[in-house]
């Protein structure tokens, strides 16, 4: 079986080595228990090192660059990412995304395929909500738009199983995503910035698809360079995507 991780990343010279050397020891960690570890990163148009800083990872881990020539956000760095690891995953083989800046420690992966086995899951979140999660070095502000872009979405468009809906962080049935690729074709991911998170979810987890969460640690403390999202256009965009997705009769996808 093969973890394919899924690197959406814009402008991350300076964070994603430190994310890479993490991955090394948990790629030896799952050969030596006869699987593995392939890492895809998808360079948005970066205006820096990024290509570069990955490709210096070329010999300890099976890594791929997948370039946009300009940047085009991050709905459709994770649409490309996605659909490159379904390109090369079989069904039994499980897609992890994961933001690119360090902020998420990918020794979890592990811990997330542990949970999906134990609740015959579809997709986990990574969750600062779960028991045992928690958010270090995130501003006040930021704070607030995502526990309140998760209570809005529990009201409105709920999933069960789910608390956090705006992490990266999580880990996909391969099959799971591959029927909803077929049943959404093009409009799978529709929105462009960061509320692309909630909108997959969504789609998923109201589609049929089972959904549990395991604890994180968001280590925001570890974040080189500032922050891309935009606070309000995100937050007008959680709103229309609520009444997008009500509006419209979701295919099943499991």
């Amino acid at each position: 079986m093969t973890f394919w991780l899924t690197l959406p990343a814009y402008n991350e010279e300076r964070s994603l080595p430190a994310l890479l050397e993490r991955c090394v020891p948990l790629a030896r960690d799952l050969d030596a228990m006869g699987e593995r570890l392939r890492v895809l990163v998808v360079d948005d148009g970066s205006r820096d090192g990024t290509i570069a800083a990955a490709r210096t990872f070329e010999g300890r881990l099976g890594i791929e660059v997948v370039p946009h020539v300009v940047n085009r956000g991050l709905g459709a760095a994770l649409r490309t990412g996605i659909a490159a690891a379904l390109e090369r995953a079989s069904d039994d083989d499980l897609i992890a995304t994961m933001d690119a800046d360090n902020t998420h420690d990918p020794a979890l992966i592990p811990e997330l395929h542990r949970r999906m086995r134990e609740k015959s899951a579809d997709v986990v979140i990574a969750s600062r909500y779960a028991p045992g999660g928690a958010e270090v070095g995130l501003t006040s502000l930021r704070r607030v738009l995502s526990r309140g872009a998760s209570f809005l979405l529990t009201v409105m468009t709920p999933v069960a199983g789910a608390r956090d809906y705006t992490c990266g962080f999580r880990l996909y049935r391969a099959s799971t995503l591959r029927r909803a690729a077929r049943a959404w074709d093009d409009a799978l991911i529709e929105e462009a910035g960061f509320t692309c998170m909630a909108e997959l979810l969504l789609k998923l987890g109201r589609g049929g698809a089972r959904v549990a969460e395991s604890p994180l640690v968001l280590r925001y403390d570890l974040k080189e360079g500032a922050s891309k999202m935009k606070m309000m256009r995100t937050i007008s965009r959680y709103f229309a995507l609520i009444r997008r997705i009500r509006s419209r009769p979701l295919p099943r996808v499991a």
